[in-house]
């Protein structure tokens, strides 16, 4: 149980839903973490971009009507999940809380606003205290990482990352998943194989992440990971570098992750750590080279964490491993306990 989420689910008020990018990879996995999680849920609104007016979505054994995201879409909504992109949720946030709504938001829109909470359960409960309306979901890197460093903290402060990343195609969205398909089958078949989606062709080749370099020479994604990591620890001095690689995996980001401490550490303290902490799963077996791997944390909750050691040089040092579906605790999942913490806490306040 996550500190800060309440036991009794019979306490929780339900509640009328939204969900803004139903129809979307992480939208579809939100209904399920709803339905798996029993969320207390009355009445479920998806909402969509026009181009998905007339479709229905499942849920609950139900099919229900998306209707198209607008200003008028939140009446009586007491929750609305937001996974259509920063555009969308800057224009239809505001409606949302206007109508009442407490809104989790996917998207980056407002992860680094100081008013707004960026929030890993597992990792900074704390912070949802005197939230005011809006709690930002993290960049998927970001809740993976720190879902990993957080229990780690007891060994000494974090003074230094480096990470690199081995990104699926589920981070760029359904559209990118079934492009890797087409592209792997065409490949296969010795067809031409024809970039849809991402601008570098997929199929059995990897690439630095898509997103556009900026002028510290990193690309978007690389500074969204060093600063909402920052963020999330509570350490915005806090030393990082970050390689982001899109590779040609379906599902479930890999990191490679490069901790420095502020004193002497061992893996044997590190995997007492782990082996123990809420989200994580250990998967460490040497003899038989089993380590954290896409194919194990697709579809499952927990992130995946071993191959921790030493750095071989520095004995403040330690190296892991970490795999995590980036469409659940990266996204979805992480969605879901956000709202069960609010809901918690204001049954509690009530």
């Amino acid at each position: 149980m996550l500190p800060g989420v309440s036991e009794d689910v019979e306490a929780y008020t339900m509640n009328k839903v939204a969900i803004v990018g139903a129809t979307g990879a992480v939208g579809q996995e939100l209904m399920g973490c709803l339905e798996r999680r029993d969320f207390p849920v009355s009445e479920l609104v998806p909402l969509a971009s026009p181009a998905s007016a007339g479709k229905t979505v499942r849920f609950r054994g139900e099919d229900v009507l998306v209707q198209v995201a607008g200003e008028d879409s939140f009446t009586g909504v007491d929750i609305a999940f937001f996974s259509a992109g920063a555009t969308r949720s800057r224009a239809l946030v505001p409606a949302a809380r206007a109508a009442g709504a407490l809104v989790v938001d996917n998207s980056s829109a407002f992860r680094m606003d100081e008013d707004v909470p960026l929030v890993v359960p597992e990792v900074n409960p704390g912070d949802l205290k005197g939230h005011g309306g809006v709690v930002a979901n993290p960049n998927c890197v970001a809740a993976i990482l720190t879902v990993a460093l957080a229990p780690l903290r007891a060994l000494g402060s974090i003074e230094r990352l480096i990470v690199s990343t081995y990104q699926s195609a589920s981070g760029a969205g359904a559209k990118a998943m079934e492009d890797l398909i087409v592209q792997t089958r065409d490949h296969l078949a010795e067809r031409p194989v024809v970039p849809r989606v991402l601008p570098h062709p997929y199929a059995f080749n990897l690439f630095s992440h898509d997103s556009a370099i900026e002028e510290n020479g990193f690309n978007g994604e690389e500074n969204k990971v060093i600063a909402e990591t920052q963020k999330i620890l509570g350490k915005p001095n806090l030393a990082m570098t970050v390689t982001c690689v899109r590779v040609p995996v379906l599902r479930a980001h890999t990191e490679s992750v490069h901790i420095t401490f502020d004193r002497p550490v061992s893996p044997e303290n590190a995997k007492r750590a782990l082996e123990s902490a809420p989200g994580v799963r250990w998967v460490d077996d040497p003899a038989a080279n089993l380590f954290p791997m896409p194919v194990e944390a697709s579809g499952e909750d927990d992130v995946l964490v071993g191959r921790v050691r030493m750095d071989g040089i520095d004995d403040h040092s330690l190296n892991l491993l970490i795999c995590g579906d980036q469409l659940l605790k990266g996204a979805a999942l992480n969605s879901v306990q956000i709202a069960e913490a609010l809901t918690a806490t204001h049954t509690q306040d009530a």
